[in-house]
């Protein structure tokens, strides 16, 4: 199980903070096309704002998820880190719990249930169904969940996966390292 997680938890991470990387990339290029067309060309390019928000929307869900599966979202620890490390497990346990179930009603459920709801709106420019917008907070939500859950296995078991995930590797790295040297040193030796 503390595998899975690991490589889960190390995947999700990658994977949403290469999403938000290639949102803003598109942002910006959008942002530096509509200015380069409304100064130098005279003819704004109308497109541009619309699609800009959207990816503005999906970044911040995106962003939002990647936080909470980094647990770098901002917080406010003054009376936490008052109290002993045991009792700071149980809050942050709780924490997470709350999350979760924040994650479940609004952003899974209210959040399908606003996807379903718009269905059948369009965008005025793009044309695209507003439906596609919405849709990330219900994603979003599924990838809080799931980052929850593993916070939670870090809260009960006291292990920081991606720490654990990092010395796993650096020992698996060095036994391999090792098993090299003996193999070429038995090679050498039969020589």
């Amino acid at each position: 199980m503390f595998a899975v997680l690991v490589k889960v938890k190390m995947a999700m991470n990658f994977i949403l903070a290469s999403l938000c990387t290639i949102f803003l990339v598109v942002m910006t290029l959008l942002v530096l096309w509509q200015v380069f067309s409304r100064y130098v060309l005279g003819a704004p390019s109308a497109f541009t704002e619309e699609l800009v928000r959207y990816c503005l929307i999906w970044t911040g869900f995106i962003g939002a998820a990647y936080a909470f599966s980094a647990r770098a979202h901002m917080q406010l620890t003054i009376v936490r880190d008052q109290f002993s490390p045991e009792a700071r497990t149980k809050i942050n346990a709780v924490v997470d719990l709350i999350i979760l179930a924040f994650a479940l009603v609004f952003m899974v459920i209210g959040g399908t249930r606003l996807t379903i709801a718009a269905s059948m709106e369009y965008s005025a420019l793009l044309g695209i169904s507003r439906s596609l917008v919405y849709s990330m907070a219900p994603i979003a939500g599924v990838l809080i969940i799931v980052a929850q859950i593993i916070n939670l296995y870090e809260d009960i078991t006291g292990l920081e996966l991606t720490t654990a995930a990092r010395d796993q590797m650096r020992a698996q790295l060095k036994a391999k390292k090792t098993t090299a040297t003996e193999s070429t040193a038995a090679a050498a030796e039969e020589k």
